[in-house]
């Protein structure tokens, strides 16, 4: 029964109900009408109380995660009715038992598991957000689903981010496009993805964001326009051939295309791919590829095909199960266009990813399957010795690489993540084979460890029962599996040898008359500057403390007030230094909602001005650094350490200056260098710290390093030297 506020609010809660029923991508029977059914009641009348930061019912928010899970995600009624209830048991008096009485163990079990990924404890010196990441993977032990509805959960969740405060809409956005769209995209739910990405920048980078979506709403009717034109011309052919399909275009995401920007240092206009089209046709299975490749050759009939950018995934599958045919051609206009070309199976995978996977599935799953891949990944999650932050670097670095196909000697084909080494190879066989490699032959040849593989290469691994992996593999190794293997073997090592330190030290330290206790043990570590008493016995274990560094501990009268006293006297130092480079160098910046006034230094990594929009970083050794919000890091620091991110502006730049660096590019024309040089020095009175130019041919690339007072300054100068006939490129480093 639904129990709610007011009558109007009670309509729509309906309305929603129906509209869910009607979007499921699945067929319905009626015992899951009557599932759904249940499980909404129970939502509505535990959640009659509850007020969303918009003001709405909260019923609301679990309605959208099951219309997401069913619609987008392409889920069942188990699933449905899992996300119809998954706030339950952490927001009201609904609790594990009631649920299981009312929906049986599955559901029970996807929404526990969905209840522990929110009541996470925040650890001390570890990131919050990457023991969540961990935990929330975890889950997959349990069951896949929780992941899917979690990621259903976090999509709703940034769709009425608008209604919370700034400072948590940065947070929450940045923790998306660093965990949840990399696990959207592996999963291979591609639109969820996208969707993930565009609503991260949205709030991460609003100006950016909606600089380019207004460009991209100003040229929707020419890219339309291009589309029909690049259709025509095959369309008639492809009817002739008696095939079923239909044409469309694709936008690219404003997230891709702001990353295609940043990576390829282009205009959004220098982009050609704003776009793809896609064909999705009707086959039988068995006909899939033929078709596919009968497509091709009526494209490439009328268009000339780039052969570099042609990209077989029939034949070969990504791991995650994407099909298609990709081509680029030389459409209209003499302009690059890529094709997309799938049959309505593969159009579906692509679309709903893993439920799609089920719906299609034929027998046998390959390596390659998703399947396969969730197995892999189990490994490395339950792997402890693994940190949560090097687990989320290390994960992350396997999400989104391409792919390698390589072979064993028997020539079974083995996919590996682009820049794969030769060791990587023998760890994805086995966990002792990889432990064990003395050496590796590829194509008959012996090579490095770290030889990075290419598809197509046959590997041979050469074991030794005497052989041990050493710290340098770590640098040899790219994927997850092989990194955390290698982590515990070398953990295991050390335990050894700290197992024998720590009988040493007992020796010595009976020898020195010190007793060996537990504060004995703790002013040896602060002596020694180490974190654990792990790291002290394994020191003394390899030699490392010998008997000289312990008697000149011994002998250290008061060691822990001198270390204290010196301790002071350099922080005392280091302020000092520090208030003298803010007095040269930097403009004011306040801090928090108080506005008040610390000692910071700026981040190398991006070099902010006043006028950049700024935040704060608190570091462990240096202090608060200051970043740019468009900081390359910014989604990575503000994700895994937002404990840690203190709110910061400027408030005067009118009395310093600031360096800051352009680089200009163009074609060399006679006395541009004097142009450049007079704008800047005449017209804006800018100061030029330093200046360097080269040609090549009849082009130039130059860096100037300048004196600015604000980012408008810089901006006004950048515009300004754009027009200048010759110039192609001015930016702001």
């Amino acid at each position: 029964m639904i129990v709610t506020d007011s009558f109007e609010e009670n309509n729509l809660i309906a309305k929603e109900y129906k509209e869910l029923l009607k979007i499921s991508y699945q067929s319905l029977s009626k015992d899951d009408r009557k599932l759904i059914r249940l499980a909404f009641n129970i939502s509505v009348d535990a959640h009659k109380n509850q007020r969303r930061k918009s003001g709405e019912p909260y019923v609301f928010h679990p309605i959208a995660v099951a219309k997401i899970v069913a619609s987008k995600i392409g889920l069942d009624a188990t699933c449905i009715a899992s996300a119809l209830l998954h706030d339950v048991i952490e927001d009201t008096e609904y609790d594990a038992k009631k649920i299981e009485k009312l929906f049986g163990k599955t559901i029970c079990k996807i929404v526990v598991g969905l209840t522990k990924i929110s009541k996470l404890k925040k650890e001390k010196d570890v990131s919050l957000q990457a023991e969540n990441f961990r935990k929330m993977l975890l889950t997959l032990n349990d069951d896949v689903r929780v992941i899917l509805i979690k990621i259903a959960d976090r999509l709703h969740n940034m769709q009425t981010l608008d209604a919370m405060p700034v400072e948590k809409q940065i947070k929450i956005a940045s923790e998306t496009l660093y965990i949840y769209a990399p696990i959207a995209h592996r999963i291979g739910l591609y639109d969820v993805k996208s969707e993930l990405e565009d609503l991260g920048l949205k709030y991460t980078e609003p100006d950016v964001f909606n600089e380019i979506k207004n460009k991209i709403e100003q040229t929707k009717d020419q890219q339309d326009k291009y589309i029909r034109s690049f259709s025509r011309r095959i369309n008639e052919k492809l009817k002739k051939q008696d095939l079923k399909f239909k044409i469309s275009g694709r936008p690219k995401s404003i997230y891709s295309i702001k990353d295609k920007i940043l990576k390829k240092n282009i205009s959004f206009e220098e982009i050609y791919d704003k776009f793809a089209i896609r064909i999705v046709y009707k086959s039988e299975n068995e006909n899939e590829k033929f078709i596919a490749w009968k497509i091709y050759s009526i494209i490439t009939d009328y268009y000339t095909p780039n052969p570099l950018r042609l990209r077989d995934w029939i034949t070969s599958p990504r791991s995650n199960g994407y099909e298609a045919l990709h081509i680029t051609v030389v459409g209209p206009g003499s302009k690059w266009v890529e094709v997309q070309i799938r049959s309505e199976r593969m159009h579906e995978i692509a679309e709903k990813g893993y439920a799609a996977h089920y719906m299609y599935k034929q027998g046998k799953q390959t390596d390659n399957g998703l399947e396969g891949w969730l197995n892999r990944l189990q490994e490395v999650l339950e792997n402890s010795d693994t940190s949560a932050l090097d687990f989320v670097e290390d994960f992350k670095l396997n999400l989104y690489s391409t792919e390698i196909f390589v072979f064993t000697p028997e020539g079974d084909l083995k996919s590996l993540p682009k820049g794969s080494s030769a060791l990587d190879f023998a760890f994805s066989i086995h966990t002792e084979l990889g432990l064990k490699t003395r050496g590796i032959k590829v194509n008959g040849k012996i090579v490095p460890l770290s030889l990075e593989l290419k598809s197509g290469d046959q590997i041979e691994i050469i074991k030794s029962d005497k052989t041990k992996p050493s710290s340098n593999w770590l640098d040899y190794v790219k994927t997850s599996r092989a990194k955390s293997k290698i982590r515990s073997a070398l953990k295991e090592e050390k335990k050894i040898l700290a197992e024998d330190g720590k009988e040493i030290l007992r020796r010595k330290l009976k020898q020195l008359k010190i007793k060996f206790n537990e504060k004995s043990v703790n002013d040896l570590g602060n002596y020694f500057k180490l974190k654990t008493s792990l790291d002290l016995f394994y020191r003394v274990g390899i030699g490392k403390i010998d008997n000289v560094a312990l008697k000149q501990f011994a002998a250290s009268n008061n060691n822990r007030f001198i270390n204290f006293f010196k301790k002071r006297l350099t922080t005392k130092k280091e302020i000092n230094h520090l208030e003298d480079e803010v007095r040269s160098n930097f403009d004011q910046i306040v801090f928090g909602n108080e506005e008040e006034k610390l000692d910071f230094s700026i981040a190398k990594c991006c070099n902010p001005i006043p006028g950049d929009d700024v935040f704060g970083f608190i570091t462990i050794n240096e202090g608060i650094k200051i970043h740019k919000q468009d900081c390359l890091n910014s989604i990575s620091l503000q994700s895994k350490f937002a404990y840690r991110i203190i709110k910061s502006k400027w408030i005067d730049s009118s009395q310093e200056e600031f360096s800051s660096a352009i680089t200009i590019s163009g074609i060399d024309n006679l006395g541009i260098v004097n142009e450049i040089t007079k704008l800047i020095s005449n017209s804006l009175n800018i100061n030029m710290q330093k200046m360097s130019f080269d040609t090549e041919g009849n082009t130039f690339s130059g860096k100037i390093t300048l004196k600015v007072k604000t980012k408008n300054i810089l901006n006004k100068l950048i515009q300004r030297l754009r027009k200048i006939n010759g110039i192609e490129k001015v930016i702001r480093e």
